[in-house]
C-alpha cells in the first residue's frame, strides 16, 4: 500500500477516536480531540500533495481519499448532533448528499470519467469547515476556560440554527447543481455498467 493511502486510512481511523475524544466529558479529552481532527484533516492535503509528487495516484485511492474526507466531516456534523448542537435531520441530509456525490465522482473516475466540479463545491466546502472549526473550538474552549462573549455567540442556539441550516441549504443545492451538470456522464457511466453486467 503506497503512503497516500496509508494517510488515507489513518484518517479513517482518526475520524472515531475524535468523536470518542470530543463528546467526552473530561476537559483535556475534548482538548485532544481538536488535535486529533486538525491532524485527520492535515492527511487529506499531505496524501494528496504526496500522491501527485511520486506520481503514485492510484485508482483505490482516488476512491478512498474523497471519501475519507466526507467521513471525517460527517463525524464531526454527527458529534455535534449528539450533542445537541444541530439538529439530526439536518446533519443526515448533509451525510448523505456528501457520501451520495462522493461515490458517483469516485466511480466515474475510477471508469477514467472525471465529472465536472464547479466553484460552489468550493464555497460548500469552506462553509462546512468554517462551521466545524468555529463550533468545535467553541465547545472546547467553552469546556477549558468558560463562556466568553465570542464563545456565547458562536453556541447561542439561534445562531447554530441558521448557520447550520445555511449550511445544509448551501450543501444540498451545490449536489442538487453537481448532479444537474453531470448528469449525462452520470447516466453514461452507469449504462456501461450495466450493459456490461448484462453481456456478462
Amino acid at each position: 500500500m503506497t503512503l497516500p493511502n496509508q494517510l488515507t486510512i489513518l484518517r479513517i481511523l482518526l475520524t472515531p477516536l475524535f468523536i470518542l475524544l470530543f463528546i467526552s466529558d473530561r476537559i483535556f479529552l475534548k482538548e485532544l480531540s481538536v488535535f486529533v481532527f486538525i491532524i485527520a484533516a492535515l492527511t487529506d492535503w499531505y496524501d494528496g500533495w504526496i500522491a501527485r509528487k511520486l506520481g503514485t495516484v492510484s485508482r483505490w485511492g482516488v476512491f478512498l481519499d474523497p471519501l475519507a474526507d466526507k467521513i471525517l466531516t460527517s463525524a464531526a456534523f454527527v458529534a455535534f448532533a449528539w450533542l445537541g448542537l444541530v439538529e439530526w435531520w439536518m446533519v443526515w441530509a448533509i451525510v448523505i448528499r456528501d457520501i451520495s456525490v462522493t461515490l458517483l465522482r469516485s466511480f466515474a473516475e475510477m471508469r477514467g470519467r472525471t465529472l465536472h466540479t464547479n466553484f460552489t463545491a468550493k464555497v460548500k466546502t469552506f462553509s462546512q469547515m468554517a462551521f466545524i472549526y468555529a463550533v468545535l473550538l467553541a465547545v472546547v474552549l467553552k469546556a477549558s476556560i468558560g463562556l466568553t462573549p465570542i464563545i456565547k455567540v458562536i453556541l447561542d442556539k439561534d445562531v447554530l440554527y441558521y448557520s447550520m441550516l445555511l449550511v445544509t441549504i448551501v450543501t444540498l443545492g451545490t449536489g442538487l447543481q453537481y448532479i444537474i451538470e453531470n448528469f449525462k456522464l452520470i447516466h453514461s457511466s452507469f449504462r456501461a455498467v450495466s450493459g456490461r453486467t448484462q453481456s456478462e
